[in-house]
């Protein structure tokens, strides 16, 4: 008897992925492919909308292709997404314009102008919080502009629309990625009537938003042909990539956080309705019908310390400048780093913002500046974590995947600043498999999407020692005066 695989298609921002699971998280094969980001002028960021399509095809294909089929039988698929990509598209499904991404930074003015004017009013029923990254924004820029694909789009859409609406001829975006856009009612579950006039176009251009469990039909013959697949193979819309991040960690439950440090990097955690937080700091989408995904990103990972190695010229890895900090003290020898090298946006929302080293001295030395760093990130995903407690309360757990928390250093550095214990995924694939979890439930192969609690893979524990916590409290106290301080030029 053949072995039952679930395939997660994982579309990032700089790489698209596939990963064939058993129903126990274990994976079997992966393909991956990078992306190309083009910077055509100074603040955008753009992707080739059919490259990535393109690619993701060949992922499919080649996962496929790793497996015996004489061993393997694939039960279904489920797709993730990044967030708040933006593309013009005609009538056929054809892009008329290369694809906006989350970083594209183009619409600073329009985002500078809308948080000036009824932002707050947008943000209380969509829980997106006002910023360039957003389709809407990104609209709104489109519009005053007179962008010519914008004129002459049937459809606008994000990069899953795009590629379902090219291999299904389907029109449906699930709640999560439309969420996303700025302009979805999170509590009515229905595109904002004000938002759409605000970025001067109408529902009618805008998709159908389903669940996250939405089978998708009408697979076309030529890629099932491509994939090696039937077209009756089990396709599920699935959800973006954060929310399947956390589903894929196994933080499924109020109270249960998911930290992302990559790159750039997210806290976020499930929550029963759709509360917003009334400063601003922290975005709330839908998920389900009756649940939605509270959190906050940053701009701000370990682009970090890519920043930080080229700057030094450090010829070393990663792992060997990280092990430059090991010596020094809590609290860098005096120096505060505010990470705010790439704008922020949670908590501050401001891409204009900046980041500073406060208290260089001559003895100072890159192990120091390595070690504040390393606490400066630290310090601004606790910030995100103080405004996700103000909607959900103190975290019943906290689970922790992407690049930084393979530093062992930094989780602790983490962990201490928290003052909560952290479990570290020893998997890199935590959204690919909350895809294909999503696709077992959907096909009612597993029972709930919670009962994947039961099927993740190892976790590593990291003790937080409460006496560096009570330390790095009064050095927050002086972060957060810095930041107040500086924050008058963030201009």
């Amino acid at each position: 008897m053949k072995k039952k695989l679930v395939i997660g298609l994982d579309i990032g921002t700089t790489g698209v992925k596939a990963v064939a699971f058993d129903y126990k998280g274990k994976h079997h094969a992966i393909a991956e492919e990078l992306i190309t980001t083009y910077y055509p002028e100074e603040g955008y960021a753009e992707q080739n909308p059919v490259e990535v399509e393109a690619a993701a095809r060949r992922v499919m294909r080649q996962v496929i292709d790793e497996l015996d089929q004489s061993e393997f039988e694939i039960a279904a698929t489920g797709i993730g997404c990044a967030m708040h990509s933006l593309i013009c598209v005609d009538e056929q499904g054809e892009a008329l314009s290369n694809m906006l991404i989350w970083s594209d930074g183009r619409a600073s003015k329009q985002a500078e102008a809308l948080i000036h004017g009824n932002g707050s009013k947008i943000y209380a029923r969509t829980g997106t919080p006002i910023h360039p990254m957003t389709p809407l924004v990104k609209l709104i820029w489109m519009r005053e502009n007179k962008f010519p694909p914008y004129k002459e789009a049937a459809y606008f859409m994000t990069m899953k629309e795009y590629l379902t609406y090219r291999w299904f001829n389907m029109r449906v975006v699930d709640y999560a990625m439309a969420s996303s856009t700025g302009m979805f009612d999170v509590k009515n579950l229905t595109w904002d009537k004000k938002s759409l006039e605000l970025a001067g176009i109408s529902e009618e251009q805008l998709s159908e938003v389903v669940e996250p469990t939405r089978k998708l039909t009408g697979l076309r013959a030529e890629i099932a042909e491509e994939f090696g697949i039937s077209d009756e193979l089990p396709i599920i819309i699935g959800s973006a990539d954060g929310q399947l991040a956390n589903l894929g960690s196994g933080a499924t439950s109020t109270g249960e956080v998911n930290i992302s440090a990559g790159t750039s990097g997210a806290i976020r955690q499930f929550i029963n309705g759709a509360p917003i937080n009334k400063k601003m700091e922290t975005f709330t989408y839908a998920f389900s019908a009756d649940t939605s995904i509270i959190g906050g990103p940053t701009n701000n990972g370990g682009i970090v310390l890519q920043w930080l190695k080229e700057l030094i010229d450090y010829d070393g890895s990663y792992t060997e400048l990280i092990s430059e900090a090991e010596g020094v003290a809590r609290g860098a020898d005096g120096i505060i780093f505010l990470p705010y090298i790439n704008g922020e946006r949670a908590p501050l929302w401001n891409q204009k913002a900046k980041g500073n080293f406060y208290g260089l001295s001559i003895e100072h030395t890159k192990k120091q500046l390595v070690r504040a760093l390393l606490e400066g990130i630290a310090f601004n995903i606790y910030q995100i974590n103080q405004s996700l407690e103000s909607l959900a309360g103190k975290p019943k757990k906290i689970t922790v995947n992407g690049g930084l928390s393979q530093s062992l250093l930094w989780s602790q550095i983490l962990a201490d600043i928290l003052g909560e214990d952290l479990y570290l995924s020893e998997t890199h694939h935590n959204a690919a498999w909350g895809a294909a979890w999503t696709a077992l439930v959907a096909i009612e192969e597993v029972p709930s999407f919670s009962a994947i609690k039961e099927n993740l893979p190892k976790e590593k524990k990291v003790t937080a020692n409460m006496d560096a916590h009570a330390e790095y409290m009064k050095i927050f106290k002086k972060y957060a005066k810095l930041k107040e301080a500086v924050s008058v030029f963030f201009a």
